[in-house]
């Protein structure tokens, strides 16, 4: 499953840095590129609220974009 921008959206933007929250049920969040129709838009330091549910386990996780180069979107988990 790929990202669908409409289940993503901005939390609060300032100082060229963006509070994103994502829902989805697709568990390939990490997966490498998984961001990247949203590249355009998103910049290195930016977080994302996932809230992830799979078989009715909602589960939240928080995620840096680490980088983007040439519209590839890397993200890491954030602790």
């Amino acid at each position: 499953m790929s990202l669908q921008l409409n289940d993503l959206s901005v939390l609060a933007y300032a100082n060229n840095f963006t509070l994103w929250h994502f829902k989805t049920e697709d568990s390939s969040v990490t997966t490498p590129e998984y961001f990247n129709t949203a590249s355009d838009m998103m910049s290195v330091n930016d977080l994302i609220i996932a809230s992830v549910d799979i078989d009715s386990a909602p589960v939240t996780q928080f995620y840096i974009v680490t980088d983007i180069t040439s519209g590839v979107v890397t993200v890491a988990a954030y602790a």
